[in-house]
């Protein structure tokens, strides 16, 4: 959907500026799915051999020959039938531990200076609610767009909703927040580390590249996009 057609859905009320963040490298200095891996392997649930699985499927990634569709549908069925209550659990304790540290104080502060400017914030991100929703509850943010899992009857069935957050399915979701919210894309900001949202930049009015991967920063400095680099936090 063009950023004209929301605005004239939403033109009975003044249009409202958004604030779209990334999670991974852009909010947080690490990878939150590697965050997991290294979790899961310090309390012995992983051995060397899944480990290393984990490190060479995000290499995959970064060098954007990973089929992120299918992997994450694969991925999930690893939770089938079990208890979303026990992995929220499982989840708050490394998120302590290992997430919350990673957290860049300027990207803090960032989403801070876009809540007191009156603007739309939210978390915009491939990763499920478990890194999402604590991370958003800590710094205020209201607004949380993420890959979904099915659950019925608490019990995780392995299946993703889709689209699943990610590429051409962030714009998806990020629709349903404009046309509730009432947000101008044309004013609005996105902030991200991977070139893989270059989608998502294309259709605001102000896409910030923040700590880019090497092909985000080389499409930043042709387009002449803002570029911004965090100090890593102080662990």
């Amino acid at each position: 959907m063009a950023a004209s057609a929301v605005v004239q859905k939403t033109s009975r009320r003044r249009p409202r500026i958004g604030a779209f963040f990334d999670l991974d490298k852009t909010l947080i200095a690490e990878n939150s799915g590697s965050l997991w891996m290294k979790h899961r392997y310090r309390q012995g649930e992983i051995g060397n051999l899944e480990l290393a699985k984990g490190v060479a499927t995000y290499l995959q990634y970064k060098l954007g020959v990973l089929d992120i569709q299918s992997w994450t549908k694969s991925l999930m069925q690893e939770f089938r039938g079990q208890r979303e209550a026990d992995l929220e659990a499982q989840a708050a304790n490394w998120f302590d531990q290992l997430v919350m540290p990673a957290l860049y104080p300027e990207a803090a502060k960032l989403v801070r200076d876009h809540q007191e400017a009156g603007h739309v914030v939210a978390i915009v991100s491939g990763a499920t609610k478990f890194v999402v929703r604590p991370l958003a509850e800590r710094l205020g943010i209201a607004h949380m767009l993420y890959t979904r899992l099915e659950v019925e009857g608490g019990l995780f069935t392995g299946r993703v909703i889709e689209p699943i957050c990610f590429e051409e399915g962030k714009i998806y979701w990020v629709q349903q927040l404009i046309e509730d919210e009432g947000i101008d894309l044309a004013k609005s900001f996105f902030y991200t580390d991977s070139i893989t949202d270059r989608p998502l930049m294309d259709l605001v009015g102000h896409p910030v590249a923040t700590n880019p991967d090497p092909m985000l920063y080389r499409e930043a400095t042709r387009r002449n996009w803002p570029v911004r680099f965090f100090t890593p936090p102080t662990r």
